[in-house]
Protein backbone atom coordinates (compact mmCIF):
# COMPACT_ATOMS: atom_id res chain seq x y z
CA UNK A 1 0.00 0.00 0.00
CA UNK A 2 2.78 2.36 0.90
CA UNK A 3 4.03 1.79 -2.45
CA UNK A 4 1.06 2.29 -4.42
CA UNK A 5 0.80 5.91 -2.33
CA UNK A 6 4.25 6.36 -3.45
CA UNK A 7 3.29 6.78 -6.97
CA UNK A 8 -0.06 8.74 -7.00
CA UNK A 9 0.12 12.08 -8.61
CA UNK A 10 -0.82 14.51 -6.46
CA UNK A 11 -2.29 17.49 -7.83
CA UNK A 12 -0.46 20.94 -7.84
CA UNK A 13 -2.10 23.47 -4.93
CA UNK A 14 -4.08 26.43 -6.75
CA UNK A 15 -2.44 29.31 -5.04
CA UNK A 16 -4.95 32.28 -4.77
CA UNK A 17 -4.17 36.18 -4.92
CA UNK A 18 -3.88 38.08 -1.82
CA UNK A 19 -6.08 40.97 -1.86
CA UNK A 20 -3.70 43.81 -1.09
CA UNK A 21 -4.97 46.95 1.11
CA UNK A 22 -4.13 49.65 0.16
CA UNK A 23 -1.82 51.59 2.53
CA UNK A 24 -3.51 54.87 2.06
CA UNK A 25 -7.39 53.70 3.24
CA UNK A 26 -6.34 52.72 7.17
CA UNK A 27 -4.15 55.68 6.70
CA UNK A 28 -7.11 58.17 5.92
CA UNK A 29 -9.62 57.05 8.25
CA UNK A 30 -7.13 57.18 11.33
CA UNK A 31 -6.44 61.14 10.07
CA UNK A 32 -10.31 61.69 9.34
CA UNK A 33 -10.94 60.42 13.00
CA UNK A 34 -8.33 62.45 14.64
CA UNK A 35 -9.73 65.44 12.69
CA UNK A 36 -13.28 64.36 14.03
CA UNK A 37 -12.10 64.37 17.15
CA UNK A 38 -10.34 67.56 17.23
CA UNK A 39 -12.87 68.95 15.92
CA UNK A 40 -15.49 67.43 18.38
CA UNK A 41 -13.41 68.67 21.50
CA UNK A 42 -14.01 72.25 20.80
CA UNK A 43 -13.46 74.22 24.24
CA UNK A 44 -16.73 75.12 25.54
CA UNK A 45 -17.36 78.91 26.62
CA UNK A 46 -17.39 79.10 30.46
CA UNK A 47 -20.41 80.37 31.34
CA UNK A 48 -20.47 83.96 33.18
CA UNK A 49 -21.69 84.09 37.03
CA UNK A 50 -25.00 85.20 37.52
CA UNK A 51 -25.61 88.75 38.48
CA UNK A 52 -27.65 88.21 41.51
CA UNK A 53 -27.91 85.08 43.54
CA UNK A 54 -30.85 83.66 46.28
CA UNK A 55 -29.79 82.70 49.73
CA UNK A 56 -32.44 80.03 51.37
CA UNK A 57 -31.66 79.68 54.42
CA UNK A 58 -33.53 78.02 57.66
CA UNK A 59 -33.33 79.24 60.92
CA UNK A 60 -35.23 79.22 64.39
CA UNK A 61 -37.07 81.90 65.57
CA UNK A 62 -37.59 82.89 69.80
CA UNK A 63 -40.14 79.95 69.85
CA UNK A 64 -38.42 77.31 68.55
CA UNK A 65 -40.36 77.78 65.20
CA UNK A 66 -38.07 77.07 61.86
CA UNK A 67 -38.97 79.47 59.31
CA UNK A 68 -37.16 79.63 55.83
CA UNK A 69 -35.34 83.06 54.78
CA UNK A 70 -34.57 84.34 51.48
CA UNK A 71 -32.21 86.83 50.64
CA UNK A 72 -30.71 88.63 47.25
CA UNK A 73 -27.69 89.60 47.27
CA UNK A 74 -25.30 89.90 44.55
CA UNK A 75 -22.94 86.66 43.41
CA UNK A 76 -19.33 87.98 45.23
CA UNK A 77 -21.08 89.32 48.19
CA UNK A 78 -21.47 86.42 50.42
CA UNK A 79 -19.55 83.93 51.05
CA UNK A 80 -19.05 80.96 53.69
CA UNK A 81 -16.66 78.67 54.80
CA UNK A 82 -18.04 75.16 54.37
CA UNK A 83 -16.75 73.79 57.66
CA UNK A 84 -17.86 77.53 60.05
CA UNK A 85 -21.26 75.67 61.31
CA UNK A 86 -18.83 72.72 62.51
CA UNK A 87 -17.23 75.58 64.65
CA UNK A 88 -20.51 77.06 65.74
CA UNK A 89 -22.12 74.14 66.32
CA UNK A 90 -20.09 72.40 68.98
Amino acid sequence: MKEQDQQLEIPPYPSYKTRKINFWIPAGIAASLALLGLIMNEPQPIPEAPKEVLIITLQEDENNEQEFVIEETTYLDVWESPTASLLSDY
